[in-house]
């Protein structure tokens, strides 16, 4: 069995491991690690396209919210129908979860198929632009859709999310990701990144590798959504707003364009930091700000981006 897959198996026995002795954990240590394995997940696929592609999205929260909607839509209104009266067994409350976080990540993929075909072939800035208009989009689209709870959000959403489906979803993105990349078709991404222009010159559609990665990307956040949605049990249009595609693309920047290991303790860290400042909640956002602004001086190409061994002359 090749080495990413026997990581993958060692990642969903932990994750089913860590979910058998969960109830043993303080609720609120929990309530961090399962904040932490969602992040993972949207700096990770964010990762794919931010860093391998070499794209600038700032609308990755918008994926995130359009899986957090279908997810919630699917549990609430075709939940009682599946699972009857009585709340179904664990084992159809399991296959309605999923088939809930595969709704949310196809419906998010779908969204970034639809803005990937005309605004990809932009470059830099201009896609940042449009990125960050179509999450703006989404959320006043959410913010006026009644059904869906509209500007005070949806709630009673079933708490369906558990250590397994979140450390299991954390797996298979840095799995599908690292694979990706790491294969004969993931090198036009990396070649993308390097020079587009090269890559065009010698026969590789470009346009055709970043929708790709967008679209891949754009289903692991829109998956992160509906777990995030089904943890918290209920969902506001202001949950997913340009300060939230912020904090995913520091989490990239932070770790390493372009390194999975370096994006995942980026993501841990950010997660880990306003709770350590907690105490100290007037200054937090000012002391967590100050401390970006000194690690982008200091390590410039990301905290976590170290090369190891010599370099050739």
């Amino acid at each position: 069995m090749p080495r990413p897959h026997i990581y993958l198996l060692l990642g969903l026995l932990a994750a089913y491991g860590f979910s058998h002795f969960s109830d043993r954990i303080d609720p609120y240590h929990l309530d961090v690690m399962i904040g932490i394995g969602i992040n993972i997940i949207l700096a990770v696929s964010l990762n794919l396209v931010n860093g391998y592609t070499g794209q600038f999205s700032l609308g990755h929260a918008g994926f995130m919210a359009v899986g957090a909607y279908l997810a919630a839509a699917v549990s609430i209104f075709a939940g009682p129908s599946f699972l009857g009266e009585e709340g179904g067994t664990a084992l159809q409350q399991g296959i309605l979860f999923l088939a809930a976080l595969l709704a949310g990540g196809l419906g998010a993929a779908f969204a970034g198929l639809v803005v990937g075909v005309p605004s990809l072939r932009l470059k830099g800035d201009y896609l940042a632009l449009v990125t960050l208009g179509f999450g703006e989009i989404i959320r006043v689209i959410f913010q006026n859709v009644e059904v869906l709870g509209g500007a005070l959000g949806l709630n009673g959403i079933p708490p369906y999310t558990t250590p397994f489906w979140v450390l299991a979803f954390v797996a298979l993105s840095v799995f599908t990701v690292t694979c990706l990349v790491n294969s004969t078709y993931g090198r036009g991404f990396l070649a993308t990144h390097d020079d587009e222009v090269a890559s065009e010159a010698v026969g590789l559609n470009t346009t055709r590798y970043k929708i790709v990665a967008f679209v891949i990307g754009a289903f692991f956040a829109g998956a992160a959504g509906g777990l995030y949605g089904h943890f918290k049990m209920t969902i506001t249009p202001t949950g997913f707003d340009f300060t939230k595609s912020i904090e995913i693309v520091v989490m990239v920047i932070l770790g390493g364009m372009g390194n999975t290991v370096g994006v995942i303790l980026a993501a841990i860290l950010l997660t880990l930091l306003p709770e350590v400042l907690r105490p100290i909640a007037e200054y937090r956002m000012i002391i967590y700000s100050l401390l970006l602004i000194v690690l982008m001086i200091v390590r410039p190409q990301g905290l976590f981006n170290f090369k190891f061994g010599k370099s050739k002359s």
